[in-house]
């Protein structure tokens, strides 16, 4: 099968940010499927017009540097994901395709994709990463009635015209069908990359010997996007608390984002900066298995907002693969699992004082943590093993295009 694969900002292992498309890809590619994805190019540097083309394991990858980040306003990233939006649509017209595939966010990546399949008279399938236009709106994020008018009529478009819609929570699927009653939905979430974080113990040894501030203590650490949703500042506070218990405790953050500043100045402010808390930018994504394999505890934030619970965050499958113990703050699936297995704390999401006591005792609990990070391995291989989930997805496309044969049989 042909397949051309639209997402907006694709990263690979050596990239700061989620795999989840190049995992998926390039086990496509191995299977005998043809795979162009069209992404942006957002590294720093002069802007160029026209399209890079790379190879990175057998998937084409076609990039157009349209530059993104966190800290553009608003109006600034509305133009991002239109330019994208018009050049990827233009691009993946002239590609040969059996199916069509986009994956948001932005929801905008929802066009190329339409365009492209009725073009090529060949069925769209579309993946939801985040729920638009509702979570920006009970963010408070989203109060233009026009804007709201106009994401909502996106997200129809996006799945009336999709074979089927692929979800990464079981909220997201809910969040469709309640848009669009009977459209045709599967949830695969975020997954856990087994392989990637399988880190010798020796390697463990050396990285805590080569930090003078972290040595044998307990150690919680935060991976991923400091943005205004994720709300870090929670964990620099329950850890300063903590720290009254356990003056050993370390936290390490290991990110970017528009909060990266408010939530260092919090540190210094509350005399943890260079002490408790280290703050480190963005690593690629391989060099993130040696930094959990010598956690004691990942984490995982996000604002006291319950559209926010159906989120299928990459730190949570990564902690798993890594078999670590990871501490939420919010309520919803992911709560329910790590109750249900022991595979981690639900804290409070309002009380940062009694999430630190907790955090305190369980971070120095051998048994409990033995116990949480055999939980933790077992849902990353019973249930959210990267291989597991890609077989959902490859069901997914070939529905979507019965008349093409499996290429791996």
């Amino acid at each position: 099968m042909r397949i051309v694969y639209i997402h907006q900002y694709y990263c690979n292992p050596g990239m700061a940010g989620g795999i989840r498309s190049y995992e998926q890809a390039r086990r496509l590619v191995a299977r005998g499927h043809t795979v162009d994805v069209i992404t942006t190019d957002i590294t720093p540097g002069t802007r160029e017009l026209g399209w890079r083309t790379t190879v990175d394991d057998g998937i084409t990858v076609h990039w157009f540097r349209v530059p993104y980040d966190n800290h553009m306003s608003f109006a600034r990233r509305i133009r991002a994901f239109a330019e994208f939006m018009v050049v990827a649509a233009a691009k993946a017209a002239r590609l040969r395709a059996d199916l069509v595939f986009a994956t948001s966010t932005p929801l905008t990546v929802a066009v190329p994709g339409v365009i492209a399949a009725r073009l090529r008279r060949v069925p769209f399938v579309f993946e939801v990463r985040d729920l638009w236009p509702e979570v920006p709106i009970e963010m408070g994020a989203l109060r233009n009635p026009v804007l709201r008018g106009v994401a909502g009529g996106l997200a129809n478009f996006a799945y009336r015209n999709a074979s089927e819609v692929i979800a990464l929570s079981p909220g997201m699927a809910d969040g469709v069908v309640a848009r669009r009653p009977g459209t045709p939905t599967t949830v695969i979430p975020n997954a856990a990359d087994l392989d990637l974080f399988a880190v010798g113990p020796e390697r463990v040894r050396a990285f805590r010997a080569g930090h003078d501030w972290l040595g044998d203590r307990p150690l919680l650490v935060y991976t991923g996007a400091l943005g205004v949703v994720n709300g870090v500042e929670y964990l620099v506070r329950a850890m300063h608390t903590a720290t009254k218990v356990d003056p050993d405790l370390r936290f390490l953050i290991v990110g970017h984002g528009k909060e990266w500043e408010p939530t260092k100045s919090l540190a210094a402010e509350l005399g943890l900066l260079g002490t408790v808390v280290h703050m480190w930018e963005k690593v690629p994504k391989s060099e993130l298995p040696v930094i959990l394999g010598a956690a004691t505890m990942s984490s995982s934030t996000v604002r006291p907002i319950p559209g926010l619970w159906n989120n299928s965050a990459n730190k949570f499958f990564d902690a798993l693969a890594a078999s670590r113990p990871i501490a939420i703050n919010h309520g919803g699936w992911m709560a329910d699992l790590l109750t249900e297995t022991g595979a981690g704390l639900v804290l409070d999401p309002a009380d940062t004082e009694k999430a630190g006591a907790e955090l305190a005792t369980h971070l120095r609990d051998e048994r409990w943590l033995a116990q949480a990070r055999d939980a933790a391995h077992r849902l990353a291989v019973e249930q959210f093993s990267r291989d597991l989930l890609f077989d959902k997805f490859e069901a997914v496309l070939h529905r979507a295009a019965p008349d093409i044969q499996p290429a791996h049989l």
